[in-house]
């Protein structure tokens, strides 16, 4: 296991710190923290929350949007890269039987929390009204969930392996369902093709191409060339193309960057998830993720503190349904679909790992916190539904006391190293 700790807790604690004053702050004064939270930047821009004004449609860029929708944008980039990279390379861990069993299980740690919070809502009589939340309580928050991992089962245990690739094929199948189930306005699909041209053009132009002219020259000086002289910028240009795209077809435009992670050039090796030895790699995909380490964490507190301000009064039955499709589901979901694909399907689970990990995963792998808050952002307008369904996400944090004391009764022994 690589050197990942310091990346993580960095990244956790200063989430937390964003989180802990939106709480503080909103429960003190709630008028003074919604009025920083909607903070207007521009009126009248061309990007922005989409309203009608005067008869008119008009865009205005809040701190909210700068955040949530531009800003989260890089989040959403890097977890796209951890993807592509597991997908993409020869030894990608989510490629070939080794991954199997995780993307199962996956598959568990998704339908078991959908089954969870629409059942309960149908029982409770509140569907109709909470009915669009129901991938709140799918998300599984990669930083935290690893953090809490590895005190229960220490950094060398397989079920550490386990649990990343599970979250990195959650992180996958969330942002599908981001674009497909949670447009921000009426679809204008012609857009994409502004996006997809973009992501085209810069892998024909700078990627494509120059490799394509070095072919047979092992000192290869227009690739060269492009990465010394141009380096990020053509990349940078066409995620701003990009990202204008998904915000002008209805597609939440945190996602816009997606299509350009793909375009740019990485090496034929990744140490995986979070893995601060990728910072020796000198192609330009793991160049510009580790450049973009601090700005995503200065990011995220900001997201923290401007999604997480929910004042304790907002509590509700979206609040336990998605604590219980997070606490509940989760774990259900995981051991089931786990335990399935590893004995009737005979795909097995990695050696020295045992069925009752499996549960004790799935309670690690309920801490939603990040992407649960995210997708009720999206999900509900604000209001008290939306209020309610973030206390939820907020609360999965107790899923991390459930990991440790399932670890106890599940007798794992921590390995380390």
């Amino acid at each position: 296991m690589y050197r990942v700790w310091n990346y993580v807790t960095n990244y956790s604690l200063l989430l937390i710190a964003g989180a802990l004053i939106a709480l503080v702050w909103a429960n003190i004064d709630a008028s003074s923290y919604h009025h920083f939270v909607d903070f207007v930047i521009v009126d009248n821009f061309f990007i922005g929350h989409l309203h009608e004004e005067g008869g008119h449609a008009v865009r205005t860029l809040t701190l909210h949007y700068l955040v949530n929708d531009v800003g989260m944008a890089f989040f959403f980039a890097i977890a796209a890269k951890e993807v592509w990279e597991a997908i993409i390379l020869e030894n990608g861990s989510l490629r070939g039987r080794k991954a199997m069993t995780p993307l199962i299980a996956t598959a568990g740690g998704m339908f078991g929390p959908i089954a969870v919070y629409l059942g309960l809502a149908a029982v409770l009589g509140v569907y109709e009204t909470v009915s669009r939340g129901w991938a709140i309580p799918t998300a599984t928050d990669i930083a935290f969930s690893y953090l809490v991992g590895r005190m229960v089962f220490g950094a060398g245990h397989p079920a550490i392996r386990f649990l990343l690739l599970l979250a990195i094929a959650d992180d996958a199948a969330g942002l599908i369902i981001l674009a497909i189930f949670y447009p921000t306005g009426d679809l204008a699909p012609e857009w994409l093709i502004v996006s997809f041209g973009a992501a085209v053009a810069v892998f024909f132009f700078f990627n494509w191409l120059p490799r394509r002219m070095d072919r047979g020259n092992q000192l290869r000086p227009n690739s060269t060339w492009v990465r010394q002289k141009l380096s990020f910028w053509p990349y940078l240009v066409a995620g701003c193309v990009s990202w204008f795209g998904f915000q002008e077809s209805g597609i939440h435009p945190a996602l816009g960057l997606l299509p350009i992670v793909p375009t740019i050039p990485h090496a034929d090796r990744a140490f995986g998830i979070f893995a601060e030895a990728e910072q020796y790699l000198t192609d330009l995909l793991n160049w510009i993720e580790h450049h973009l380490k601090y700005p995503v964490e200065i990011v995220l507190f900001f997201f923290g503190l401007l999604n997480a301000g929910v004042e304790f009064s907002a509590i509700g039955a979206p609040t336990w349904l998605v604590l219980l499709g997070l606490i509940v589901g989760k774990p259900v979901g995981i051991f089931l679909f786990g335990w399935f694909a590893a004995y009737p399907m005979r795909l097995g689970l990695p050696q020295g790992m045992r069925s009752v990990d499996l549960v004790v995963i799935g309670c690690v792998a309920a801490i939603g916190f990040t992407v649960a808050l995210f997708v009720a952002s999206v999900a509900f307008p604000g209001g008290p539904v939306q209020d309610a369904a973030k206390m939820g996400a907020l609360f999965s944090f107790g899923a991390a006391l459930i990991s440790l004391v399932a670890g106890r009764i599940c007798r794992v022994e921590k390995v380390t190293g």
